[in-house]
């Protein structure tokens, strides 16, 4: 456990969370689950969002039905804009001196690079910021990306500690030379996975949703419709695959600025009703309680979320080997593993969940005892918990308290 921390204050702890935007996906839902946690653990948090895009949906809702403390900065978005960052800067500084906080913890890419120098100027004790995935790969030019390098080096400076979701995505921002491997924490994402864990597989609401029959073979992308996700790839290895089985259909849970260019697609690929655009869904448990499987199809990724809600469903996953995918899911243990861009070896992959149902089942089941045993929100929020404790005790503020009865990192 290291030094022995003091006794515990009267006074909480203050943290400032700040995330770009709260839209549909793992990182608004993991900020949300931190300082809903954390709240009821003695400190007083805040969360600092920015505004959500066209068509990426928004879970600003699900914070204020969690009663936690929000404050909106509208400028806060996520392409640059040099004035917008300015003011931004400007505003969350102003924030910070009066709210005094002993953490700022920033997650992605644009929070960090204005919350972090914002935190800095404000003399804030301990600064952290939080890799969900990285724009390193996949996402824009080549001096895009080196411009989005050097502002996360810079970034890094600026820390007192980086934090990863998974050892993969650690090494790979190691090696992208952001910082050093010292500097980096790895905590895995966790998540309140009891009512995929207790949802009662083939159920069939959702089929009977979308009016499809109970006994069809269906596979499911849940997510963004952005190039990142390389949602052709697999609209490519479902057409494959429906030439031996054309059982098989998709059905894509989510929406974005590409979905008229992958209906588009999937009609000149001959997919026609064989694919379905659901449009963003709530109701995740009872979607992934119908799925045959999730895929993944991915570029680049951090660690999805749809793919730990999925496996605590009981659901088989198949994804390309990305990012901190391969942490996560065991090849042929407990999913299936295929290289990016290969549309064969998905295709393949696909057919392989139908051909051998027995192996299917039992790597599913592995993997939702697995995704329970490790990705709980109640894991997250005691390794945070235990980290900024540490770190106001190494920087001496007198903030910082013994751990709480429930326990930190090192219970994990």
């Amino acid at each position: 456990m290291g030094r022995q921390l003091p006794e515990e204050q009267s006074e909480p702890i203050r943290v400032m969370r700040i995330i770009s935007r709260m839209n549909i996906g793992g990182p608004a839902t993991h900020v949300v689950l931190l300082n809903a946690g954390l709240d009821r653990r003695g400190y007083d948090c805040l969360l600092v969002t920015g505004s959500e895009g066209a068509n990426e949906g928004s879970l600003r809702d699900l914070a204020l039905s969690s009663d936690l403390r929000l404050a909106m900065i509208p400028e806060l978005g996520r392409e640059i804009a040099p004035w917008s960052d300015f003011v931004t800067v400007v505003k969350l500084y102003r924030l910070m001196r009066r709210e005094r906080p002993h953490v700022v913890h920033t997650h992605t890419a644009k929070a960090g690079f204005v919350g972090r120098i914002a935190a800095r100027l404000a003399g804030v004790p301990v600064v952290l910021h939080t890799f969900h995935g990285h724009v390193f790969h996949g996402y824009f030019s080549p001096a895009k990306t080196q411009l989005f390098l050097l502002i996360e080096r810079f970034g890094a400076r600026l820390s007192t500690r980086i934090i990863t979701i998974s050892p993969r995505l650690r090494e790979e921002i190691v090696q992208f030379g952001v910082t050093g491997r010292e500097q980096i924490e790895v905590i895995p994402l966790g998540f309140e996975l009891e009512a995929f864990a207790s949802q009662r597989r083939g159920a069939g609401h959702f089929k009977r949703s979308l009016g499809l029959p109970p006994n069809v073979k269906l596979v499911g992308a849940v997510g963004r419709l952005v190039p990142i996700k390389n949602i052709p790839l697999l609209l490519e290895a479902a057409a494959l695959a429906r030439q031996e089985d054309p059982d098989i259909r998709i059905v894509l849970v989510g929406d974005g600025a590409l979905r008229e260019a992958l209906e588009a697609r999937a009609e000149a690929l001959g997919l026609g009703q064989a694919v379905v655009f659901a449009g963003w869904r709530r109701d995740l448990a009872s979607v992934y309680a119908d799925l045959d499987a999730v895929v993944i199809s991915s570029h680049n990724e951090g660690t999805p979320a749809s793919l730990i809600e999925a496996m605590a469903t009981g659901c088989p996953v198949v994804s390309t080997r990305v990012g901190g995918v391969p942490d996560l899911i065991g090849d042929g243990e407990t999913g299936r593993l295929v290289s990016p861009g290969e549309r064969e070896a998905l295709a393949a992959a696909l057919l392989e969940l139908f051909r051998e149902p027995e192996r299917t089942a039992r790597m599913a089941e592995l993997a939702q005892r697995q995704v329970l045993e490790r990705h709980q929100a109640r894991r997250l929020v005691a390794d945070v918990d235990w980290l900024y404790r540490q770190l106001l005790t190494a920087a001496g503020h007198p903030r910082s308290a013994a751990l709480s009865s429930e326990g930190g990192a090192a219970d994990a």
